[in-house]
Formats: structure tokens, sequence, C-alpha cells
């Protein structure tokens, strides 16, 4: 009888329904291209980290007798026209370009969960006038506001994050918001209600943890667009200054015909990295996408 109840329970155990974030995993699991690109991700993020270790030179170094050379076994990925060398070089702009990624996702979040679950949870006058702020902020040219604020407070890598992730929280608003309306009406947000509930707890505990999966899927979006953001204004000169290298400031010296054709690995290198990151993270937000849709359990 005993081995039989140990096997019973045995059974009970292995038949128990998996918890949703075990769900959640398999499915992203599933999705070839989201694991593909969660791989590559995470490798430009651990050369990021590496790059002390990984870089074959000071980035800042000039070499004199090497401008502008094409790769060899010195200079894997060749130098700069001042002699530098590109693939130290590439490495650290990756920690500048992933940073300014990340930077900018955290104050997008941060300040799109604040605003859009106090504006769906309390309604009334407050939704209006923060709704109304939101769509004063998405009606402006994004690019005109962001050159005109960069300048204002000096291109840098912190002015940069501040001025992305102040313009980049719509979004996330307003998908907060109508998410917590949503919710708040289910039942058991009324029982908490009944129960004498804090409204202050109401909304932390309960409201806001239920619109993390939408959040998570537009949060990986939006570290993309800021990687994209930053590389044009970095490529502008509005953004990190040299010597500080990131990626966009890296295709800076391909704005002649000369270095287009005959100087490629200044080129095609950063290109390349803003490219693979930039797809990487829309695979993984794809990924998120379908394995959080509620549609699929």
């Amino acid at each position: 009888m005993a081995e039989k109840s140990k096997g019973l329970s045995r059974g009970v155990l292995r038949s128990a329904p998996d918890t949703y974030w075990v769900m959640v995993a398999r499915r992203f699991a599933r999705h070839r291209l989201a694991v593909t690109g969660l791989v590559i991700l995470s490798l430009m993020v651990l050369a990021a980290i590496l790059a002390p270790v990984l870089s074959p030179h000071d980035p800042n170094a000039m070499d004199l007798l090497a401008f502008s050379a094409p790769p060899s076994a010195e200079h894997p990925l060749g130098t700069d026209s001042l002699g530098r060398d590109v693939l130290s070089r590439l490495l650290y702009a990756s920690r500048i370009s992933l940073t300014v990624g990340l930077g900018v996702t955290l104050i997008n979040v941060a300040m799109g969960v604040l605003l859009g679950g106090i504006a769906g949870y309390v309604g009334g006058k407050v939704d209006s006038v923060i709704m109304r702020f939101t769509d004063m902020i998405l009606s402006f040219p994004p690019l005109m506001i962001i050159l005109v604020l960069v300048s204002v407070l000096g291109p840098s890598l912190i002015n940069v994050i501040l001025v992305l992730g102040l313009l980049g929280w719509p979004q996330v608003c307003r998908l907060v918001r109508a998410e917590i309306l949503k919710l708040k009406e289910q039942e058991f947000i009324m029982a908490a209600r009944a129960l004498g509930v804090p409204d202050r707890r109401i909304l932390l505990r309960h409201l806001v943890p239920n619109t993390f999966p939408p959040v998570l899927v537009a949060a990986t979006f939006g570290a993309a667009q800021a990687i994209i953001q930053e590389a044009s204004l970095s490529f502008l000169g509005m953004g990190v200054q040299p010597p500080t290298a990131s990626w966009g400031n890296l295709l800076t010296d391909a704005q002649s015909m000369g270095v287009l054709g005959s100087m490629p690995w200044l080129w095609i290198p950063p290109g390349l990295m803003i490219v693979v990151a930039v797809l990487s993270i829309n695979f993984v937000g794809d990924g998120l996408r379908d394995a959080l849709d509620p549609r699929l359990n």
C-alpha cells in the first residue's frame, strides 16, 4: 500500500499543470528565430562586457604607421583614418550602444507604467490630463525634437539616454492604460475593493503585474528603436562624441564616396552590428509576443 501511495503521489506531481512562465518559456523555445536572436544578443552583450579582454589594442591608441590600413594580422578589421584599431573600437562601441538601448528602455517602461497605471485606474480628469499630455508628445516630430533637445543640453551619452527615454514612454503609457481599464473591472479587483484593500496596493500588487507581458514585448521593440536613434544621432554628430566610440559615430567616416568604395572595413562592421542587434532584438520581441499571447494557452 505504501508503495502504491508513493506511486500515486508521483503520478500526481507529474500531472500537475505547468506554471504560466514555464509554458511561456516552452513556447518561446519553439520559436527558432527568437531563440537565435536571443543567442546572438547574448553573445553581443558578453563581447561588450569582455571588451577589455577581447580587444587586441587600446581603442583610442593611434598607430602612426597604419592610417586607414586594410585588415591584417595585427589589425583584423583594419584601422580608421587616425590609425585606431577598428575591431577594438567596435567592441567598446557595443558597450555604448547597448547601454543606450537598456537605459532608454528602463526610462520608457518606468514612466509609461507609472503614468499609464495612474491614468487607467484613477480615471476622470486625471486620465484626461495624462492622456492629452501623451497625445501632445506623440504629435511632435520625434527626430526634430530630439535634435533640438540634444543641441540644447549638449551631445553626450547621458543626455542622449535622457532625451530618448523622456520622449519614448507614450506608447508604453497607452498600452498600460488600456490593460488597466480592462483589468480593473475584473472580479478579483472588485473583491479586493470590497475587502478594503487600499487603491495603491491594488494598483501595485494586482494591476501593474498583470500588464507585465505586453509591456515586456513593447520594451524589446523600444530597445531596438533606441539603438537606431542613437546611431542616427551619433552619425549626425549630435550623439556620443569622439573619442568615445559608438556604432553610430563609427559610421561617420563613411560619408564620402572614396571611403564607401575603397575602405569598406570602416563602415561595414558597425553597420552590420546595428543591423544584427536590431534584428535580434526584434526576433526576441516577436517570440515573446507569440509566447505571451493568452489565446495560445
